[in-house]
């Protein structure tokens, strides 16, 4: 039927390249931001899921910055713990010396003011072990810990080794000397027990910091899983989008030549009445 009231072919041929027009709006999109689901508006499901694995990905940044703190608080005490075991061992040479019967008053004096010299220097090491407000080394605290999960409800933990002067590692008092020969004597014995168990601290709490570094690998490559889990989500593959881009510019140009020729179809009428 003829009319110039009703034009159904121009209708369908709007129809069509309206939705060809709304197929290019979000090729387009995809192509600028580089992402196939950039909002809840292109897919409502698909982008929950992203920003709930989003939100997984920033838990896992909070908690890799916490066990780096925690591993570094380690680092510091092992470095403490090093020194004080590199004292011990010049110490013990010290007394040994002292502790020689041959030694004339004035030497064992000269040796003993190295020894305090060393001891005090123990003292100074233990004291200044600290990073971000935790001492592992002084007996102010008994462990670090540092998170493990991105809800807060794993963590892990780093005891601390107390190597004060007079404690149950270094037991050497804090007004230790090796001033007489009998001091000396006995003070071989003590160094010599300080050290070992110094060296067992070490490595304990070397122990400790491969748990976490191993901790901190695994975060790592669960935050990288998660985050190219995201890619695999919303990502638009640009290949596909540049291929559909074009095939539906030509459409577009097809669509709005149909919409062309059915617009014409009235004109026809006028030839009914001449």
């Amino acid at each position: 039927m003829l009319s110039v009231n009703t034009n159904t072919g121009a209708m369908v041929a709007l129809q069509y390249l309206n939705q060809t027009e709304a197929q290019m709006e979000k090729t387009q999109n995809a192509v600028n931001t580089g992402m196939k689901v950039a909002s809840a508006k292109d897919d409502g499901a698909t982008f929950a899921m992203a920003q709930n694995m989003r939100g997984d990905i920033a838990g896992y940044s909070a908690v890799t910055d916490s066990i780096n703190r925690g591993m570094s608080v380690i680092d510091v005490a092992m470095s403490a713990g090093q020194s004080i075991s590199d004292l011990l061992i010049e110490m013990k040479q010290k007394a040994l010396a002292a502790s020689d019967t041959s030694l004339d008053t004035t030497s064992r004096q000269a040796i003993n003011e190295d020894f305090t010299a060393l001891r005090d220097q123990i003292a100074s090491i233990v004291k200044n072990a600290v990073f971000n407000g935790f001492n592992l080394v002084d007996g102010s605290t008994t462990q670090v810990t540092a998170l493990a999960s991105t809800d807060g409800s794993r963590r892990i933990t780093a005891s601390a080794e107390n190597m004060s002067l007079s404690g149950s590692i270094v037991t050497m008092s804090t007004g230790a000397s090796v001033s007489t020969q009998a001091s000396a004597s006995v003070m071989v014995a003590t160094i010599q027990a300080s050290l070992t168990n110094v060296d067992s601290a070490l490595a304990k709490l070397s122990s400790d910091s491969k748990k976490f570094s191993v901790q901190l690998g695994f975060t790592s490559k669960l935050s990288d899983s998660l985050t190219a889990g995201v890619g695999n989500l919303v990502d638009a593959n640009m290949a596909t989008e540049s291929a559909l881009l074009q095939s539906l510019q030509v459409k577009q140009q097809l669509g709005v030549q149909a919409l062309s020729i059915a617009n014409q179809a009235p004109q026809y009428i006028l030839s009914l009445f001449k």
